[in-house]
């Protein structure tokens, strides 16, 4: 028997020189870190004492991409063995810090100037939604962006739309134009004829009400497309 006064063996956490050398390496060189040891940096949070490099990269290849992964449906996220509630929030929480500071660069300013600005920001709301959703942005006279809603939730190919709505919330807000946007789950930005349809039945409806409808744009997965380039407005 070992002697009573015989310290305890400390445990050792062997993960312990990987996790400070990827942090270090992250404060030396953000972007040079790849996706997968990105998320390893989140799940250190939640998953101590573990090699979470695996998940990372079981995760990604599950759902697509670093963005899917914050993006995903909680209840499937869950069935991925390791991930528990606390990871999940952590998710959460990195999704809204990216959508806050996307945000933060387009609200009550002028969109026209901040174009770039303005699809970052569409991307990182829609781009990775498993459902289409369609949202409106307001302008006011000098293109300001004055409020952005969602205004529907589908399916994963299909949201309805109903121009009235559309138009009688512009006037509600009292917006001079609105510029229209929408996900396709696919990944693919095409516009498809229900969306040019229904793009027209907008501007036919807030035309005569003096509502403009500046652009239409569809996201995709790391594309979107924009009516008015295409010719379609």
């Amino acid at each position: 028997m070992p002697d009573a006064s015989t310290p305890a063996p400390q445990l050792v956490d062997h993960h312990a020189g990987h996790r400070e050398r990827l942090r270090a390496r992250f404060m030396a060189a953000p972007n040079a870190v790849p996706d997968y040891e990105l998320l390893e940096l989140i799940l250190f949070r939640t998953i101590p004492r573990r090699d979470v490099k695996p998940l990372a990269k079981e995760l990604i290849a599950l759902f697509g991409s670093f963005g899917s992964v914050l993006h995903a449906d909680p209840a499937r996220l869950r069935e991925v063995k390791g991930i528990k509630d606390a990871t999940i929030i952590d998710f959460h929480i990195a999704r809204e810090t990216s959508l806050r500071l996307t945000q933060a660069k387009v609200m009550k300013r002028e969109v026209i100037s901040s174009w770039t600005a303005l699809i970052d920001y569409c991307s990182v709301s829609m781009a990775h939604n498993a459902l289409e959703q369609f949202r409106i942005l307001f302008l006011d006279r000098q293109n300001v962006l004055i409020a952005d809603e969602v205004q529907q939730t589908g399916t994963i190919d299909h949201t309805p739309v109903y121009p009235r709505e559309v138009v009688k919330r512009a006037l509600a807000l009292n917006a001079s134009s609105i510029i229209l946007v929408h996900n396709h789950p696919s990944g693919d930005p095409t516009p498809s004829t229900a969306d040019i349809e229904m793009t027209k039945k907008i501007i036919e409806t807030a035309k005569p009400l003096g509502i403009a409808i500046h652009d239409h744009l569809v996201i995709g997965k790391g594309r979107h497309a924009s009516f008015r380039s295409l010719g379609l407005i």
